[in-house]
């Protein structure tokens, strides 16, 4: 795998679900996003980069950046649907499928 250059300092954070007036949220199991989809992610909608621009800050292929940056999305969208913490990790972490408890 070709090194991504990140514009942050890595480390771990995690978002939980909460209700700012009612009870707790049970946690379902986290998503884990590695730190090049969120570096995408964050080049493209916070920064207001095109996927070229990112690709070169990152040092990598304009397709590599669209893949993270798809990656990204869906987990963000499955976080928010589903309720479930999103763990921001320095690798890509295997998640189940579903599929793998049959």
């Amino acid at each position: 795998m070709i090194p991504r250059f990140l514009g942050f300092r890595p480390r771990s954070i995690t978002f939980m679900p909460s209700v700012p007036s009612g009870p707790p949220i049970p946690a379902g199991e986290p998503i884990y996003m590695a730190y090049d989809e969120y570096e995408a992610f964050r080049l493209i909608y916070h920064q207001g980069l095109n996927q070229e621009e990112a690709a070169k800050r990152m040092k990598v292929s304009r397709g590599t950046v669209w893949r993270c940056l798809e990656s990204a999305r869906n987990k963000v969208a499955r976080m928010l649907v589903e309720r479930r913490p999103l763990v921001i990790a320095p690798a890509p972490i295997p998640q189940p499928s579903k599929e793998a408890g049959i």
